[in-house]
């Protein structure tokens, strides 16, 4: 009685969730369609494309089924940003049960197609397959904290031999407001209105496929945000204690100099070399958190530079920030690299926790991919490829509110379901005596 009692009750949530999410696409018959589309996404099943989801739902009506669920995601027009902004309602509440929004995530992911057709599609790095190929890629940006978090924006990236084609634009219905903008531009804009929208504001993450461009780094501080970015190996630096040289004073001749300046044997090194001069003190070993068989550790050194990047057309240095460095125990040359506007007193320790804490957005992305269908859509338009992604959104924002009704599983373990110690010289009936 008390199992049924909870199924039920859970069902209410799911309805009541739904309830939300499809109040947001204003027609009565496009909502229910939307509903029945999250509750298929939802269901077991190998493919959640769309005629897969529309025998699972209504095997009695498929073909009724599936032209409306085909309508409501590749035809209907409503807005995928409302959507995602009332996903994010639900669920924020929910995740911050466990600790506040403390990161702001940045990714792209990318979804493997065949032909030309599909929009946005073009060969260029697919991160599910590790190489070039052709594919799909999208934008997003997670709000997260220690133990949840939840895609609040997302984008198709169209590259430039789409954006400038207007008969593939066409057939693909990208809207005429739409033009070529790098990802780190979409990132920007998607951090611009989460910001404008109120979202609880946390530490912006990202690879070095954002925080390589050092105007990027300085829009999100710009816009009173602080970060943790990757880097390149070969960006350039100024090591702690120095600067490019002081605008030279004005001889009285021509126009005043106003730019800062480098001279032989005054110039920045790059962030491998700056890393492999640090002395063997200043690494440490930092466990920032548990895998899945072991805690995960290595070796970080983190120190204040200047970004380097084109500062002789400034008239004064970038600000001083940190270097976050990893160079695993055994290993020939450092593993990856941060740079970080943090506050100078920030413990190493807190550093890497919050530099790590990216991994969030992958444990997100495989269970979009292999639970929720999000790569699974078979249509080629502009619009159905984020309806769609926004769908999946939704139904899985529901599992992780559902998820956050319990205690994180490393909390619960260690300290709900510590087991006693064992009695000293146990031994377990039928095993070998020691002796």
């Amino acid at each position: 009685m008390g199992r049924a009692a909870g199924i039920r009750r859970g069902e209410a949530r799911f309805a009541a969730y739904l309830d939300e999410i499809a109040s947001v696409l204003g027609h009565a018959g496009r909502a229910a369609a939307a509903r029945a589309y999250c509750t298929g996404l939802l269901l077991p099943g190998a493919r959640k494309s769309v005629e897969p989801m529309a025998a699972r739902i209504e095997p009695g009506r498929v073909q009724a089924r599936h032209q409306s669920l085909h309508h409501v995601v590749a035809k209907s027009e409503w807005d995928d940003a409302a959507v995602l902004a009332a996903a994010r309602r639900l669920v924020l509440p929910a995740l911050e049960r466990h600790g506040p929004v403390r990161y702001w995530i940045l990714d792209d992911t990318g979804f493997p197609k065949q032909g030309e057709h599909s929009v946005g599609v073009a060969r260029q790095y697919c991160g599910q397959l590790g190489k070039q190929d052709n594919c799909q890629v999208a934008v997003s940006l997670s709000v997260a904290g220690d133990h949840a978090s939840l895609p609040i924006a997302y984008r198709l990236y169209l590259p430039e031999t789409w954006a400038g084609d207007p008969e593939r634009r066409a057939r693909a219905g990208v809207p005429e407001g739409i033009g070529f903008e790098t990802k780190p531009e979409i990132a920007l804009a998607q951090l611009r209105r989460a910001r404008a929208e109120g979202v609880p504001p946390g530490v912006v993450l990202g690879d070095a496929g954002y925080g390589v461009e050092t105007a990027f780094r300085a829009a999100i501080a710009g816009l009173g945000l602080t970060y943790v970015l990757g880097v390149q190996s070969s960006a350039g630096l100024w090591p702690p204690g120095e600067t490019p040289l002081p605008v030279p004073p004005y001889g009285g001749r021509g126009r005043p100099p106003t730019r800062v300046r480098r001279a032989p044997g005054h110039e920045p090194v790059s962030a491998k070399k700056l890393a492999e001069s640090l002395p063997a003190r200043a690494w440490r070993s930092i466990t920032w958190r548990e895998g899945s068989r072991t805690a995960l550790t290595s070796r970080f050194a983190a120190v204040r530079v200047r970004p380097a990047h084109r500062d002789q057309k400034r008239s004064e240095p970038w600000p001083e920030e940190w270097l976050l460095v990893e160079w695993p125990k055994g290993a020939t040359e450092p593993a990856k690299y941060w740079l970080s506007n943090l506050p100078p007193r920030t413990a190493l320790k807190d550093l890497v926790h919050i530099a790590k804490a990216r991994w969030l957005i992958e444990r997100d992305y495989q269970e979009l991919k292999q639970e929720i269908g999000l790569g699974h859509y078979e249509g080629r338009g502009w619009r159905g490829f984020h309806h769609h992604a926004s769908l999946c959104i939704a139904a899985y924002g529901f599992l992780m509110a559902e998820r956050c009704l319990f205690p994180p599983a490393r909390r619960f373990t260690r300290r709900r379901l510590a087991a006693p110690a064992l009695p000293e010289g146990f031994q377990p009936r039928g095993a070998a005596d020691p002796a």
